[in-house]
């Protein structure tokens, strides 16, 4: 069979000619003859085929002549201001005749190929709000290259803090092992150390079963020798009937009575007492409570004590000082608040004064750990972070142009002093600082005493003084009072403050046989003796005046003040130390007070008492407070007990 295509052609030749049918029937059927048979495949997309040769079928879309087309530019708005920037400004440098147009076309042009860029200096010029030149658009693109340099380095950056974190991440894990590690042996140590107690409170018990059976036998042994001494006398006294000239004896005759005979003892001890010098009672009454020592009680500890002057611990300066032997260092944190830490870092023990401070809190000197106001250690450079590490921290507070610091167990108290404000009308002159190689106490108790001036002071303030015929002070309260026949009023506060107000006729002068209050001029007198350690105090003076305020401004008034107040304290530190040498030779500063040591006497009272608190305390007594004891029961002496 022909193929359909060739049937069709045929069947139209042949319809219109028949002799042409023939010939190609003929020449189809010489072609059939001619070719080798073969089997006829049927075309899957020939009822498709009248639609036209390209319908049906799989045909991939040729685009390759859209490269050959012209590309359109469709303009908006915002790009036909970007480009009237550019036309702007070759006219606005035409008009001011800097360049010439194709110049500064050239320049725009230039700018204006980085699109990105373009858009950037189109905002910068048109916030400006000022004329669109070359030099405004030049400047506009620098910044621009600026801010996206930058914004390039905080990509990297963040790349960058992503590792770190992670490394952080793998250094925390790695801690944390450690740490419970750490951990473990702690618990094993803790359990060590309680083992250790039991072992040795068992060991207590022990020695005190020990203790017991030794007192036991040695009272058996005392009353074995009092056995055999008693005996011994029975056999004495009757050897003495038969040989009375061999014994002493003492013979005292009584009527109707048998004659008594007494040996005398014949022991060393018996001599001995008989010799020993006997106290009169009045000595002991003079010296009763009153005892000096070198030793810083602790009962001390629980007070307030004015540490520094405000003034003298600005921002971002360390105030190192030292407080019942221990160091300790004041700074401003980040709020401007006063704090008060150890001065030891808990690294490796370095002085942390030695540093500085940085955004309010102390950097060591040594390797750079920050601690703040609590004493916690806030960075450790170039190591993992441990926390609970820090350092002690006192209990600070301001108030009155002090900084307060609580040395004491426990809560402080609720509320701070308030005797360190001048009196009113008071204008202060001079805040010094000195440290005094003194004991505290000893330097209170010269502050206390104001009969020594015209005998000690005879180069500074009380030169021409006369000598009175005497000196006394009236106390009107259990530490305060004042002089006669000074016109200076005084008052000790606990724990080691002394105030003194001075009447003056005239600067420099002082009245006698008046009150202070009688007095026009006054001068107003802090001393704050702070015991730093043993055998020093760190002095803090504070002098206020209600007269000539123009003073204050005097240029190295300051200087002059530190002199003066050099050379009273260089007049009285020469007695101080000599009475500091001879305690510490086994002598005593208090055999024989006078009537005017009354307000020192009732200072070293109070002392004492403190002294006797921490005994009782430590003896398993309960504590009591001496503050609350009453004048009559804890200042017993007074002129009367002092007399001779």
């Amino acid at each position: 069979m022909l193929p359909t295509s060739l049937q069709r052609k045929a069947a139209a030749v042949g319809g219109r000619c028949p002799t042409s049918q023939s010939r190609v029937a003929i020449r189809v059927s010489a072609q059939q003859k001619e070719a080798p048979s073969a089997p006829i495949i049927e075309d899957p997309e020939s009822k498709f085929r009248r639609y036209g040769k390209h319908f049906g079928g799989i045909h991939k879309l040729n685009l390759d002549w859209l490269e050959s087309v012209p590309r359109v530019r469709v303009r908006t708005k915002d790009s036909r201001q970007l480009d009237e920037l550019l036309e702007l400004a070759v006219l606005n440098e035409r008009l001011a005749g800097r360049l010439e147009p194709w110049q500064a076309r050239q320049k725009l042009e230039y700018l204006r190929k980085r699109r990105k860029n373009w858009e950037r200096i189109f905002e910068y010029v048109t916030k400006q709000d000022t004329a669109a030149t070359l030099a405004m658009i030049e400047e506009a693109n620098r910044k621009v290259e600026e801010s996206l340099s930058e914004e390039a380095r905080e990509k990297t950056a963040v790349g960058d803090l992503r590792d770190q974190l992670e490394s952080l991440r793998t250094q925390v894990a790695q801690a944390q092992e450690r740490l419970s590690m750490t951990q473990s042996r702690v618990e094993q140590n803790l359990q060590r150390v309680n083992e250790l107690k039991a072992e040795a409170t068992a060991l207590e018990r022990v020695r005190k079963a020990s203790d017991l059976d030794i007192k036991e036998r040695e009272r058996i042994a005392i009353s074995t020798v009092v056995a055999k001494s008693a005996t011994a006398s029975s056999s004495s006294s009757a050897a003495a009937a038969s040989a009375p000239a061999k014994t002493a004896t003492l013979t005292v005759e009584r009527p109707a009575a048998a004659t008594v005979t007494q040996e005398v003892p014949s022991t060393s001890y018996g001599s001995l007492v008989d010799r020993a010098p006997r106290r009169s009672k009045a000595a002991i009454r003079r010296s009763r409570g009153l005892e000096s020592s070198m030793e810083i009680e602790d009962g001390l500890r629980n007070f307030w004590y004015p540490a520094e002057f405000s003034a003298r611990l600005p921002k971002d300066t360390l105030v190192p000082f030292e407080l019942f032997g221990e160091p300790w260092v004041m700074f401003r944190d980040e709020k401007g608040q006063p704090s008060c830490i150890r001065d030891e870092c808990a690294h490796r023990g370095c002085p942390l004064s030695l540093g500085k401070v940085v955004e309010g809190q102390v950097m060591c000197p040594y390797h750079g750990w920050e601690f703040n106001g609590d004493g916690a250690c806030t960075k450790m450079p170039s190591t993992p972070f441990c926390r609970n590490v820090g350092v002690a921290a006192l209990p600070c507070s301001e108030k009155d142009g002090f900084i307060w610091v609580w040395p004491g167990d426990g809560l402080p108290a609720e509320t701070l002093p308030d005797f360190a404000q001048p009196p009113e009308g008071f204008l202060i002159h001079a805040e010094i600082m000195v440290d005094v190689p003194v004991e505290h106490g000893l330097l209170i108790e010269n502050l206390l005493d104001l009969a020594h001036a015209p005998f000690t002071h005879t180069s500074t303030f009380a030169r021409g003084w006369p000598v009175p015929d005497f000196v006394k002070f009236h106390a009107n309260k259990a530490l305060s009072g004042f002089w006669d026949p000074y016109p200076i009023d005084m008052a000790f506060q606990p724990p080691c403050m002394t105030l003194s107000t001075i009447g003056l006729a005239q600067p420099g002068k002082i009245m006698r046989g008046v009150t202070a209050s009688q007095c026009k001029n006054h001068l107003h007198q802090l001393h704050v003796c702070m015991p730093s350690k043993k055998g020093h105090t760190r002095l803090l003076y504070r002098m206020s005046l209600d007269f000539l305020p123009w003073m204050r401004h005097v240029p190295f008034i300051d200087r002059i003040w530190k002199q003066v107040a050099a050379q009273v304290l260089g007049e009285d530190l020469v007695l101080v130390l000599g009475q500091q040498d001879r305690m510490l030779r086994g002598g005593s500063n208090w055999s024989n007070p006078a009537p005017y040591d009354k307000l020192a006497v009732r200072y070293r009272r109070w002392r004492n008492g403190v002294n006797a608190e921490v005994a009782r305390v430590r003896a398993g007594e309960p504590p009591s407070n001496p503050m609350a004891m009453s004048a009559g029961e804890m200042f017993s002496v007074d002129e009367d007990d002092m007399d001779n």
